[in-house]
């Protein structure tokens, strides 16, 4: 039997360690093996019946640390406490040796021991935090940015060790112990940001397995016939067991309804609008609400079989799928370390055993050329730009998870929303009515008085529609569980409201209508109900194609319901009446085609909101979507989709710019250092200026015109 494990992997922190880990895996025996790099999320599978302890401590082995479910909670409150320390930490002692640069020589901050003092453990912040990865990187033959991070502040720090050491007469010229500090704190202040929104994998699972009642009522008969109720754990319900559920109640397991009728809101995870009428053989869903009736359900799927369950593992399958980002910095970097070593060490020998210059002095160029290529602007350039574009978007009301989202928008080719609840309110209302001998101000007062009894969700919204409309006296007033409601006026004429059901069999041209009303048994009206459109929908539409993207609406709604509204609000293509799987299959067909975004606010989008390239999720969303996306609009404004998307370009394109500058530095740099002609104070002066310039560019983002 298949058996699926997730955990969370500490210390994944890019492609390459999530490569190690899947290859050790691999060897394992694991198969349908997912560890992505950019959440820490990994997920294997196995056939056979295996210790899975024993594979977590195998991973630990290779020095990272598996957080599992368990012990997730205390992971996530420890991991960004332990960050935000450190920064803390790192900060408190760079500030005081920033500020030797701008107080006179005699000053006790250019003491060289009190520098070197202040540096130790900010730099040994930095050993500990980028060694490990560094290392690592390293190990598996492509250095990532951490590489340079370290490689940086080990120069500016040996470098200024070594002048403290031996040229103790003109020390100030080789102390930079604040350039390996503001290296390791700039850096550790982008980790922070990242940290701080960070797509967190598992809770989208909390928040999916939340939906699940912990307690059911089991109807238990003895031996002799006699029933009695038991309230249990939701876990312990076996197949075939009858479950009682009531008014208000989430219907605890998949099941066959064998007693009862009533009707059910399952938006949450089929995307219906309406509640759906359920009697004697209807299928009910895990995780659904009981708007009205009371029923007796027999157990048909349990536990992982279900298909709240079944989402899960969707939405664990999307997530761990979704290849990590890497970004511009390490793909520069990959090429840019080794480079600069053997530039250095290069810089030795050809002074050193060429040129004839003294050993000391080919050592110090030796080090400036590494001190002059440290990364502190290639390590600002991202988290710089990313700061700016994420304040700027949460001024906006567009609260963005991670600086890589903003990075993908520029790739986004096609746009796929849901529809209720993401195209529309969610709100219902009477779009029009057809009548037959009846005047309307009749029909408006007679509908109005019959829904004053009716607490369906129809009812509310047809009274708050007609609030000012006057009533007639009713009397033996009946509602009737998924039919409608009957009474009875002043003059003896019974008037009935409701759904198809209240029509003869033989009338069909009537059934199109979502309310029906009769008059004595006659047919006088029909009423059309609708999801209130959004206001801002069509002009987010047309904005969006006319910047020339492809919008498609992917429903689990009726068919006719669905094309209704694309024909309304002009949309390229609507596909309806899909499923949570179908919806992901669908959406990977699309991502085959092009970078796709989703926008969706429901239980049953979170699984392609997972999927998607970008998952976008309104803040009046269930948790589950909004835990599932990556970007929310928290200000619950279609609008601000545009907006977005043009940011994350701006916010990509200052990245480019900042990475462009950083490097041209470097490339400028390094040669007049390697031939003497640039001692390390101008190096640092002009890295300095770099910082500024980088800084000052990514504060342009906050002035871009977006609207």
């Amino acid at each position: 039997m298949e058996q699926t494990f997730s955990c969370r992997v500490e210390g994944m922190t890019c492609g390459n360690c999530a490569l190690t880990i899947s290859r050790f895996l691999e060897k394992k025996g694991m198969i349908n093996i997912s560890a992505n790099a950019a959440s820490g999320e990994v997920n294997f599978t196995t056939t056979n019946d295996i210790d899975v302890e024993k594979v977590y401590r195998g991973i630990n082995e290779l020095g990272y640390k598996v957080v599992t479910a368990e012990d997730e909670a205390a992971h996530e409150h420890h991991h960004h406490s332990g960050i935000q320390r450190l920064l803390l930490i790192s900060a408190l002692f760079t500030a005081p040796l920033l500020l030797h640069m701008f107080v006179g020589h005699d000053s006790m901050l250019n003491n060289p021991w009190l520098q070197l003092i202040l540096c130790l453990p900010v730099y040994a912040i930095g050993v500990y935090h980028f060694g490990v990865s560094a290392f690592r990187s390293l190990k598996n033959g492509i250095p990532n940015m951490d590489v340079l991070i370290i490689m940086g502040a080990s120069a500016a720090f040996i470098y200024s060790v070594i002048g403290m050491l031996f040229f103790s007469g003109q020390a100030h010229q080789y102390l930079f112990f604040e350039t390996a500090a503001t290296i390791i704190t700039f850096v550790l202040v982008g980790n922070w940001i990242e940290e701080r929104t960070s797509n967190a994998t598992t809770s989208a699972i909390k928040a999916l397995a939340q939906l699940q009642p912990t307690s059911a009522r089991v109807v238990m008969v003895d031996s002799i016939g006699k029933e009695s109720v038991m309230e249990v754990e939701t876990k312990f319900i076996k197949l075939n067991d009858i479950v009682l559920i009531n008014d208000g109640d989430k219907v605890p397991v998949d099941g066959l309804v064998i007693k009862g009728s009533g009707e059910i809101n399952e938006s949450m995870i089929t995307g219906e609008s309406l509640p759906v009428v359920k009697e004697i053989d209807s299928s009910v869903i895990g995780g659904s609400v009981v708007v009205s009736g009371n029923f007796r359900v027999k157990a048909t799927a349990i536990g992982e079989m279900s298909a709240l369950a079944e989402i899960i593992r969707l939405v664990q399958k999307a997530q761990g799928a979704k290849p990590p980002m890497q970004k511009l910095a390490d793909k520069i970097s990959a090429i840019f370390v080794p480079l600069v070593l053997l530039i250095a060490v290069l810089t030795f020998v050809i002074n050193f055993w060429l040129v004839d210059i003294a050993f000391a002095d080919s050592m110090m160029r030796a080090i400036a050329v590494v001190v002059i290529a440290c990364p502190c602007a290639m390590g600002l350039a991202t988290p710089a730009a990313v700061a700016v574009g994420l304040g700027r978007a949460a001024r906006l009301g567009i609260l963005v998870k991670g600086g890589q989202t903003l990075e993908r928008f520029k790739d986004i080719k096609q746009i796929v929303f849901d529809k209720t609840g993401t195209l529309t309110t969610g709100q219902l209302k009477i779009k029009s009515f057809d009548t037959n001998g009846i005047e309307d101000d009749e029909l408006k007062s007679v509908i109005v008085s019959l829904e004053h009894f009716s607490s369906h969700p129809i009812a509310k919204s047809i009274l708050k529609q007609w609030s000012g409309v006057g009533t007639v006296d009713l009397q033996d007033v009946v509602e009737t569980k998924g039919m409608g409601i009957s009474a009875k006026d002043a003059d003896g004429t019974t008037w009935q409201l409701g759904s198809f059901k209240l029509l003869d069999s033989s009338d069909v041209s009537h059934k199109a209508y979502d309310l029906n009303l009769l008059k004595n048994g006659n047919w006088v009206a029909g009423l059309y109900i609708e999801d209130e459109l959004r206001a801002d929908t069509l002009n987010t539409l047309k904005s969006l194609q006319q910047a020339g993207y492809k919008t498609i609406m992917l429903s689990g709604d009726r068919q006719e319901k669905v094309t209704q509204l694309a024909q309304a609000i002009g949309i390229d293509e609507a596909i309806a009446e899909q499923t949570p799987a179908q919806k992901m299959d669908y959406l990977e067909k699309l991502l085959l085609t092009a970078p796709t975004v989703m926008v969706g606010d429901g239980i049953n989008d979170a699984p392609a909101l997972a999927k998607a390239d970008i998952g976008i999720s309104l803040s009046d969303a269930t948790n589950v979507a909004m835990q599932s996306a990556n970007v929310i609009l928290s200000n619950n404004k279609l609008s601000n989709l545009p907006k977005a998307i043009k940011l994350g370009k701006f916010t990509y394109q200052t990245i480019k710019q900042n990475l462009f500058w950083a490097f041209f530095y470097n490339v400028l740099a390094i040669p007049l250092a390697a031939m003497g002609y640039l001692s390390p104070i101008w190096a640092a002066a002009v890295m300095a200026l770099s910082d500024v310039i980088l800084v000052l560019n990514s504060l342009r983002l906050n002035y871009r015109k977006i609207d």
